[in-house]
């Protein structure tokens, strides 16, 4: 006896929701890694997504008939863009929640299992959604602001510290690392925290370079490693779980394993021969042009980058950069900052119209 009409198109709600159900838990599952590196709830939604496939049978998915769904055409202005992370884990919470509806009571004329597994895991998914809701936002703030941020600024010990990075500050930087390599830790730590002040002052975030301690001390927004600073996950129990931590690196397989590692974000060079890396041979534009193409988290090209060169680091692929020189020696840092913010910026907006011209 053939297959009823009802049948085929219970088969066919069937597949599609458990599609949509494990592409929504995809979409926060990615957010749980490498936004929040928390190994539980990343886990959690993996073993979700793992549940969910075992019910996708082949005989659901050969029911799939897309050429003649009236549903692929459909779309609402609000589908079109996001603003923020929570939006997105937000829109996709609910996507699964009710996708998962669909998937207890339409699974119910497939078997009693289906339907009473659907419902199980619905009410993890609320569990998953009062863990996000609850998790301190800190750390959201602090990525968003980050992937904002066009210009990171690196300090050297000029002699005019402070007064260099407020006026790099008042031409608009949202980003500053304070670097320092030999001065006293007493020392340190008093300009680390008049930085901090400086940096709160003007909404910029503000990072310090090597020393989770440090920062933990000051109350820093994060801490930038080296390859031979400590380990991303000692750095992390150290600063807790709402701690930007961002990873120098000088080649592919230093990208791949500090994005395995669980870096929030990555500097890419040398790009060009530093002093501020003295010894080091520059990495290259090659690299910048790598790192546009593999990198899963935001990434800064930095290493001998000024007004002049800025043009060939943007046309490799670069929209954020860091720099030292250009700013901490220039004669008019403000002026130098606003010029480097104003290329920047121009990227950005240009690299996202051009992502909304894909999607449409």
């Amino acid at each position: 006896m053939g297959e009823t009409l009802s049948e085929l198109a219970v088969r066919r709600i069937l597949d599609a929701n458990l599609d949509r159900a494990r592409e929504g838990v995809r979409i926060i599952e990615e957010w749980c890694r490498f936004g929040l590196n928390n190994a539980e709830l990343t886990e959690e939604c993996k073993h979700l997504r793992q549940e969910l496939a075992l019910w996708h049978t082949d005989d659901l998915r050969e029911a799939r008939d897309t050429a003649n769904d009236p549903g692929v055409a459909l779309s609402h202005p609000q589908e079109e863009q996001r603003s923020t992370v929570a939006q997105v884990l937000r829109v996709n919470l609910c996507r699964t929640q009710e996708a998962l509806r669909v998937l207890e009571e339409y699974g119910k004329l497939r078997s009693a299992e289906l339907g009473a597994a659907c419902k199980q895991m619905r009410y993890r998914v609320y569990g998953l959604e009062s863990c996000l809701s609850a998790y301190p936002s800190r750390k959201l703030e602090r990525i968003q602001k980050l992937e904002r941020s066009p210009l990171y600024l690196v300090t050297s010990p000029v002699d005019l510290l402070l007064e260099t990075v407020e006026a790099a500050l008042k031409g608009g930087l949202t980003l500053v690392q304070y670097r320092d390599k030999t001065t006293d830790d007493q020392v340190r730590l008093t300009r680390a925290e008049k930085l901090k002040q400086l940096c709160q002052q003007y909404d910029a975030l503000f990072i310090i370079n090597d020393r989770p301690d440090l920062a933990l001390a000051v109350g820093a927004d994060g801490v930038h490693l080296g390859q031979e600073d400590l380990p991303i996950a000692v750095a992390r129990r150290i600063l807790g779980d709402q701690a930007i931590i961002g990873r120098s690196t000088h080649g592919v397989d230093d990208l791949h394993r500090a994005i395995a590692e669980g870096a929030d974000y990555i500097g890419v060079g040398p790009v060009y021969a530093t002093p501020t890396k003295a010894g080091r041979p520059a990495a290259g534009l090659d690299y910048v042009r790598y790192a546009a193409e593999h990198s899963s988290v935001p990434w800064f090209a930095i290493g001998g980058i000024d007004t002049e060169n800025l043009p060939e680091v943007i046309a490799a692929g670069a929209e954020r950069v860091s720099v030292v020189r250009a700013i901490m020696e220039a004669e008019q840092p403000m002026l130098n900052t606003q010029f480097l913010m104003s290329k920047m910026q121009q990227v950005q907006m240009q690299a996202q119209l051009k992502g909304r011209l894909k999607r449409e």
